[in-house]
């Protein structure tokens, strides 16, 4: 989907603002769809927002006409994509009058900010998929029983936020429905599929499980072309399944873009789903065990002592789940492989994914409960870490810039990675879907 952007000109329209739509039907063509211009003060519709090709001194005369419209608006100004030098006065003054107006000074910006647009409209006709029954009831309920993404109000508050819909579905089902599917069909979808899967040491069975979990999954998909993610209650009712949804995430969304949620998190679902289909980036969920949490944190995933470090050991987190990194992608890492699985809650045949994410900048982010904030902190992913015969055979280690801050801002101990140093991108797209974005 593209963002449906209106060009608005001001009276007196001349072959320079002609030129400039020309300019952004070529640079936007992949992620917007510029309509038919309109002349300041007429309505607006069908559109995500409208574009300022050019801006002029009418602005400070027309200033209840700009306020009018009822959309975003942009100001994309220049040959290249971007806002231009000139015009950041006219911006000013418009904020001053309570006006905001989105200025990129980036083409990629541009392009982020159309694809949050797309994102924001589609959202209210997207559904996430989830697949669970006695929430909390089941493995390790003392930890379970405190998720607020499985509360009532937090589907509630998704929907009045932005639209989705969940979808809940039987895990039993499900996992009963999976392991009838006939052995030859998990095979042939090996056939098409093992030149592109890292599966070596894998035993049949527990390759075919995870493979009929996708082919389950896709049935799904394949019936509701609404479904924009699925998230499964996979360890703390794992009793339903003889695999793990790992090997399905991976696939799903190489073919077709699937946001996943493991434990069947909306919230990092969500997270996931707004910072993917709007900056178009690697992203990942994981468990955060920061080094200022000690023995709570170590306790947990049954290792000794945090990694050492050369400084700051209060900055550091490590990061893991399901006994590694944690579900990724395979187009998003620098090295992935299928492993039999690591957590004892889980089923002997079930299996985990051993991936990294290319060390170097990255970002931590996600919406917390009130669906208004995001906790962002931009950091850096310096290496992994390995502690045989523990619930962290491949995990990794990041350091932040203010650990205690951190401490005090975290929403949840599931967070996002984002590869790269994201905090301005996502400054600027949380705009988009009246997000508040709290920086550590």
């Amino acid at each position: 989907m593209k963002a449906r952007l209106v060009p608005v000109y001001f009276p007196n329209r001349d072959d320079g603002f002609d030129q400039q739509v020309d300019h952004l039907r070529r640079l936007l063509a992949d992620t917007a769809d510029i309509l038919d211009p309109a002349p300041l003060g007429a309505p607006i519709h069908s559109a995500d927002a409208v574009v300022f090709p050019q801006v002029l001194g009418d602005a400070y005369r027309m200033v209840d006409a700009i306020r009018a419209i009822d959309v975003p608006i942009l100001f994309i100004t220049s040959e290249f994509g971007t806002t231009s030098m000139w015009d950041w006065e006219i911006g000013s003054y418009l904020r001053g009058e309570g006006i905001a107006t989105f200025a990129p000074y980036t083409l990629d910006q541009a392009r982020s900010l159309c694809r949050a647009l797309s994102v924001k409209r589609t959202l209210k006709s997207t559904k996430f998929l989830a697949y669970q029954d006695n929430t909390g009831e089941g493995f390790q309920p003392s930890i379970f029983k405190r998720f607020y993404w499985w509360e009532h109000e937090a589907v509630q508050r998704l929907f009045d936020r932005f639209g989705i819909r969940i979808l809940y579905k039987s895990f039993r089902e499900m996992g009963a429905e999976a392991q009838a599917i006939p052995d030859a069909e998990a095979e042939a979808v090996w056939e098409a599929w093992q030149s592109r899967l890292n599966i070596a040491h894998m035993p049949r069975k527990s390759l075919l499980s995870a493979l009929k979990v996708y082919v389950q999954m896709k049935r799904e998909l394949d019936a509701d072309l609404t479904i924009g993610g699925i998230g499964i209650n996979c360890l703390n009712e794992s009793h339903f399944s003889d695999t793990t949804p790992c090997l399905a995430w991976n696939m799903l969304y190489e073919e077709r873009g699937l946001i996943w949620g493991c434990e069947a998190d909306i919230i990092a679902m969500l997270t996931e789903y707004l910072l993917n289909k709007s900056l178009d980036a690697p992203i990942m969920m994981t468990n955060l065990y920061p080094f200022l949490m000690g023995q709570a944190a170590l306790k947990h995933e049954r290792i000794a002592a945090f990694p050492a470090v050369e400084s700051e050991p209060e900055n550091h987190i490590l990061v893991a789940h399901c006994g590694y990194l944690g579900v990724l992608p395979q187009s998003f890492a620098t090295m992935w492989e299928l492993r039999p699985k690591v957590l004892a809650i889980v089923d002997d045949n079930a299996t985990a994914i051993d991936a990294r994410l290319p060390e170097g900048p990255i970002t931590l982010a996600k919406v917390h409960a009130d669906f208004k904030t995001m906790t962002v902190a931009e950091g850096e992913l310096t290496g992994y870490a390995q502690f045989p015969g523990s619930d962290c055979l491949n995990g990794g280690v990041i350091r932040v810039h203010d650990g205690d801050r951190l401490m005090h801002a975290l929403a949840s101990h599931h967070y996002i990675l984002a590869a790269g140093h994201r905090l301005h991108e996502i400054q600027m797209i949380a705009d988009v879907f009246s997000l508040h974005v709290e920086a550590i």
